[in-house]
């Protein structure tokens, strides 16, 4: 990917604070794998705490992380004044937390068709865990390349997308 800009400090830290939405509502997922290592529930409470933060909800299902998502892709991702490579990085995140709930509603719905099968639970169990080690290995590959000042063009689909957004 060709830069469009030059990338300051303060982009750099702009676009790796969006990726706080996706990790943030990926962290349930990991529970399976809370259990099984203890540590990496010690290294995740943060962003557990910062979950329930963000998913209070103001009115009925009206949460702050609603709010956020569309003020990141109004007010960062549709704005032509942003730097080129914040509102890239933005539009990744929300790719990446739009997935994250798609897999939630895949779950609830595959819950509702085989909740009452005995091989249920261990398929939910793999599901989870790998949408909580995809999202979060994209996590640690994107904010490290942000903090570099390098586009986290590697994602495969995600990133092509989120350029084609942003051009």
């Amino acid at each position: 990917m060709t830069r469009r800009s030059s990338v300051y400090n303060s982009d750099k830290l702009y676009a790796s604070l969006t990726y706080l939405l996706p990790i943030t509502a990926v962290v349930g997922f990991g529970a399976f794998l809370f259990v099984q290592f203890p540590p990496l529930f010690t290294v995740f409470l943060p962003v557990l705490k910062l979950n329930q933060l963000i998913s209070f909800s103001i009115i009925d299902f009206i949460s702050i992380r609603l709010i956020a998502w569309f003020c990141v892709f109004i007010f960062v991702v549709r704005n032509y004044k942003v730097n080129h490579f914040t509102r890239f990085n933005a539009m990744q995140a929300l790719l990446l937390d739009i997935i994250v709930a798609l897999m939630g509603a895949i779950i609830q719905i595959l819950e509702a068709i085989l909740g009452q099968f005995a091989f249920f639970p261990f398929m939910l169990q793999i599901i989870a865990s790998v949408t909580f080690l995809g999202i979060t290995a994209a996590f640690i590959y994107s904010v490290f390349q942000c903090i570099l000042g390098k586009y986290a063009d590697k994602i495969p689909l995600i990133s092509e997308v989120a350029y084609m957004q942003v051009r």
